[in-house]
């Protein structure tokens, strides 16, 4: 469509020349100018002047000035907004403008505005499914975020039925993959919602299938034996005592080949499976999240959190670490009246840690170590005190605690060791 006798020609022209002359325009003159030329020729220059808006809200410059990332990427949403309907690439594009548009309202706390663009990102990759920009009705990159919200505002039902639609989805296509994300975040939003039966045959799944991949050499033994224990708790929780014995027995023998002979092949970082899992289990003793008061969505990796939540959830750990110390010190005067506080408040406390350095490198044995050893150190003197079973529950937790952190940073012998004494403690 021509629109060149209500644009300023000078302006056309100035802007063809920055994009034509022999140095490379910056990301700001490019912006200038597919402003300018978007107005002429939308169907070649709006999709680039939304690549450079993108571009131009991650620019260092503006690293510290949120309003106008967030400025930039909602004119980059509203640019992508008008691609027309035959641009191949308009799914991907407006997902991609409004996810960067949504980011920054959530990290300014405006939280509402942010759960609308995922709905209308949601929204956009039915759209692009409809139209054969997409190969799925629940386009990963549009459907993922709004579940991811509503698992942080404690909507964890809907957001159980949007995994399980992207899972039964994936099935039903013999070509695609379910991913152990999609399936991990389903089996937690499902028990999360209460529906633990459909939670333990989901995790079944997850484990069944990781067996597979570590057969065919396509997964780790260390990814197996974290999810093997996560699932002996939850059957503990669920009573079927028996079934999380041999889960735990099949962990404990996966131990002995790390310990032995190591994985059977070479893996890049795969903290992220260790700290997701981590982070996970002690879901129970956080804050439950409520509209208008959202919480982590344990089960979703700490990068796919919305940037208020894994603010908040960082900015929580001196408060964290300050009351811990002050349980510790009064449990060496009153260990029956703290310990078992201390105790639960530690574990807290070294979740939060391991998540927070999981986001920063690999490097984890040096400044977790501390935190794992202690853990160990205040539920033996629980157990030693109390002699109950629920003193003995939580040695035998802290002990899987280090166990798998061992495992996650390659000292498989210690690992074992931890485990097995796991496996040897009464009741």
């Amino acid at each position: 469509m021509d629109h060149t006798e209500k644009v300023d020609q000078d302006a056309v022209l100035r802007a063809r020349a920055t994009l034509l002359g022999s140095g490379r325009p910056s990301v700001g003159q490019q912006v200038e100018a597919y402003r300018v030329l978007s107005a002429v020729s939308p169907l070649t220059y709006l999709p680039k002047l939304t690549e450079a808006l993108l571009s131009y809200g991650y620019a260092p410059e503006v690293r510290d000035r949120p309003d106008v990332r967030l400025a930039r990427h909602a004119e980059a949403a509203a640019a992508a907004r008008r691609i027309e309907a035959g641009e191949h690439n308009r799914t991907e594009l407006l997902v991609r403008a409004l996810s960067a548009y949504r980011y920054e309202l959530c990290a300014v706390g405006r939280r509402a505005e942010g759960f609308a663009v995922c709905e209308e990102m949601a929204a956009a990759g039915r759209w692009g499914f409809a139209h054969g920009h997409v190969s799925s009705p629940v386009y990963g990159h549009g459907h993922g975020p709004l579940t991811t919200v509503l698992a942080e505002d404690g909507r964890h039902r809907e957001a159980a039925e949007l995994c399980g639609k992207s899972v039964r989805t994936a099935r039903s296509d013999s070509s695609a993959e379910v991913s152990f994300w999609e399936l991990l975040a389903w089996a937690a939003e499902l028990e999360a919602a209460g529906c633990h039966d459909a939670a333990l045959d989901a995790w079944a799944d997850i484990v069944r299938v990781t067996r597979a991949e570590v057969d065919e050499g396509r997964s780790s033994l260390a990814i197996l034996i974290w999810q093997l224990v996560h699932q002996a708790g939850m059957l503990d929780t669920a009573g079927q005592r028996v079934e999380a014995r041999a889960a735990r027995e099949d962990a404990l023998a996966f131990l002995s080949e790390l310990d032995k002979t190591g994985e059977r092949k070479s893996w890049s970082n795969i903290l992220t499976w260790w700290v997701t899992l981590y982070a996970l289990s002690g879901r129970s003793a956080e804050p439950v999240p409520l509209p208008g008061s959202p919480a982590p969505p344990f089960g979703f990796p700490f990068l796919d959190w919305s940037p208020d939540v894994k603010q908040a959830y960082v900015d929580g750990l001196p408060t964290l670490e300050e009351q811990a110390a002050g349980l510790r010190e009064a449990a060496r005067t009153e260990p029956y009246g703290h310990l078992p506080e201390a105790v639960a408040l530690h574990r807290r406390l070294t979740i939060r840690s391991a998540v927070r350095r999981e986001n920063r490198g690999h490097r984890i044995l040096k400044p977790l170590r501390p935190l794992f050893d202690e853990g160990v150190a205040l539920a033996r003197s629980l157990a030693d005190l109390a002699g109950t079973e629920q003193s003995l529950e939580a040695l035998g937790r802290a002990l899987t605690d280090r166990s798998m952190f061992l495992v996650a940073a390659k000292q498989y012998g210690e690992a074992y060791d931890d485990y097995l004494e796991v496996l040897n403690l009464p009741g």
